[in-house]
């Protein structure tokens, strides 16, 4: 007897489209925001806690990525825009 598995992304993307401006803009955050928690993680071997902010999230998943978009999912990484110059 198979098992069926859900074969779809946790948490939806339509869901994360919703919190960021544009599928560039969900990128951009996603992959910045995993490099930050692989950066964490990478340094609890060596000398402990830095200046790296940990997961916010507390997440079964141990893929940097998948975390990121937990953490944008739960409005605990937002997006910030620059304000335009007056210049």
């Amino acid at each position: 007897m198979t098992k069926n598995y859900d074969t779809m992304m946790t948490p939806e993307v339509e869901g994360l489209m919703a919190k960021t401006d544009s599928k560039f803009g969900l990128c951009t955050l996603a992959s910045t925001r995993a490099r930050e928690i692989n950066a964490y993680f990478g340094q609890l071997g060596g000398e402990g806690l830095g200046s790296k902010v940990p997961p916010q999230v507390t997440s079964i998943s141990r893929k940097s990525l998948t975390i990121a978009f937990e953490e944008i999912a739960a409005e605990k990484i937002v997006p910030v825009r620059p304000e335009p110059d007056d210049g």
